[in-house]
């Protein structure tokens, strides 16, 4: 029933049924989340914008591929999801893949989670020098994690997806966007530490 449809899945609707306006909506909407994804992914704004296009291209090509379960931002996700893993495979040099080294630091630190809210702090109209900072090293650090668990932590943290929805784009099962999720994490929480974001390790006990 209708009623039960996102906005995602009405504009969908139209676009099957021959509304072309409700393609701008849909530019309108997703157009700067892609950016974004492929900005961070990429670090080239040129080339985000041309993965952009591509993917609204294949979107308007397979409109009658959606069904209108309101799972649109898994099935959006999932083709700008393999527009860059093609792009990736072109590429024999490209900045996903390129592995830094960072200084070797122990212990795991447990309890401490310096990602939470990282994704609002970003967002904030008042971001203060410390958190511009932070957000700066994370985008810095994320291109040293695999690329499956960076892209499983940009989709959930950065543009808000449910881990459904991230396994959906991601073409994987739930448990293992659960386990891509939480070794990104640990491995960028270890990382910030060996940039000073803590200020005192924690013992395992806390």
């Amino acid at each position: 029933m209708s009623e039960a449809y996102t906005d995602d899945d009405l504009r969908m609707i139209r676009l099957q049924e021959g509304d072309g306006g409700a393609f701008e909506e849909i530019l309108a909407a997703w157009q700067r989340p892609l950016f974004f994804f492929f900005l961070r992914n990429t670090r080239d704004e040129q080339l985000a914008e041309d993965l952009v296009q591509d993917t609204l291209l294949r979107l308007f090509r397979r409109a009658w591929d959606y069904l209108p379960t309101g799972r649109f931002p898994g099935w959006l996700f999932r083709i700008a999801h393999n527009l860059l893993i093609d792009h990736t495979r072109r590429r024999t040099n490209d900045v996903l893949i390129r592995s830094l080294r960072a200084a070797d630091c122990r212990g795991e630190l447990e309890g401490y989670d310096p990602l939470v809210g990282i994704s609002a702090r970003l967002t904030s109209v008042h971001v203060i020098a410390e958190q511009r900072e932070l957000a700066q090293v994370v985008d810095e650090l994320l291109l040293q994690l695999p690329s499956e668990q960076r892209l499983t932590f940009t989709l959930h943290h950065y543009h808000s997806l449910t881990l459904g929805e991230v396994a959906d784009a991601m073409a994987a099962t739930l448990p293992t966007t659960k386990g891509r999720l939480r070794l990104a994490r640990e491995k960028l929480r270890r990382l910030l530490a060996c940039r000073g974001f803590v200020a005192e390790p924690l013992s395992e006990s806390s």
